[in-house]
């Protein structure tokens, strides 16, 4: 995710890093190139080429606008709810780590740790990768052979909370917390296994493929056409009305490629390892354990 500093308006106009435009330059040169070379012959009267009637590039362009806000739409709603997901793992992992004061100090620690492994593991499910765990190897009361198994195994995170719900499922039935303590403390892990479960839905639904494969091409279409709508009424300027017009709707369409997927590794996509570094490093304060780094920006993105 980008953080900047939007108080400087001038900065943030002429930004290059971080947004859109790189994504789009080679298309968006490729249109002002026609454009270009349109205006050229037009002007020169070696050729002139028919312009496209204006009532149907207009009402395919305000078509296409509807299109493309629908999905923007859906994409960032896509982005926030995985935004909101990851925000109530943070406030779980908090109730967590006050609630379980109630648990014998030992029993509570390898809780906390458990919690923060399901974290890891979620993120790496979440991105399809294999970040070292080895810091827990020791801290979660798991065999060494089991805990060397967790990144193939094919739920590794849920494998972790049924380990905590064993863990106090055993406690219950030896009388070391009661059925009140018990519940308290089911609930939380039920919110993460919920947690867990959302962040599934959005990572294995994507919008359907046939939509967004023809949205795409509707914008690269309408994008080729627009010199030849509007060359014969702009002259000169069409290159540049041409790119402005161009970058808003290749912008809109990459934009969007984007937030369907938020927890990727794009400039736009969640900074889960900040969020998983935050709850790590809350909860080993609350244990009274050496914190961890934070994660720090990098080219003012945040992972």
């Amino acid at each position: 995710m980008i953080i900047r500093d939007k108080s400087n308006s001038f900065a943030l106009l002429f930004a290059w890093h971080g947004t859109i435009l790189p994504k789009v330059l080679p298309a968006l040169a490729f249109v002002v190139l026609i454009s270009t070379i349109l205006v050229y012959l037009s002007s020169h009267h070696y050729f002139t080429f028919p312009a496209v009637p204006a009532i149907g590039f207009t009402v395919f362009g305000i078509i296409l606008s509807i299109f493309l806000s629908f999905r923007n739409t859906a994409c960032y709603d896509r982005w926030w709810e995985g935004r909101k997901l990851w925000g109530a793992l943070i406030a779980t992992s908090r109730h967590i780590s006050r609630d379980s004061h109630v648990l014998p100090e030992q029993q509570r620690q390898v809780l906390m740790y458990r919690v923060m492994l399901f974290t890891c593991l979620l993120r790496n499910r979440l991105r399809n990768q294999n970040q070292p765990i080895a810091f827990y190897k020791n801290k979660v009361a798991l065999d060494d052979s089991i805990f060397d198994q967790l990144p193939h195994h094919i739920n590794a995170s849920q494998y972790v909370l049924e380990q905590i719900q064993k863990s106090l499922v055993s406690s219950l039935h030896q009388g070391e917390i009661s059925d009140i303590i018990y519940q308290g403390l089911n609930q939380h892990i039920v919110a993460l296994g919920n947690i867990q479960a959302g962040c599934d839905r959005i990572l294995s639904t994507p919008l359907p493929y046939s939509y967004s494969v023809l949205l795409h091409r509707t914008v690269y279409c309408f994008c080729l056409i627009l010199p030849f709508s509007l060359e014969a009424s702009l002259g000169i300027w069409t290159p540049v009305i041409v790119s402005l017009i161009a970058y808003l709707f290749l912008g809109l369409d990459a934009l969007s490629a984007q937030l369907e997927e938020p927890f990727g590794l794009q400039e736009n996509d969640l900074p889960l390892d900040a969020i998983t570094r935050l709850i790590e490093r809350e909860m080993l304060s609350s244990l009274g354990e050496e914190l961890l780094e934070p994660i720090k920006l990098v080219k003012s993105n945040l992972t």
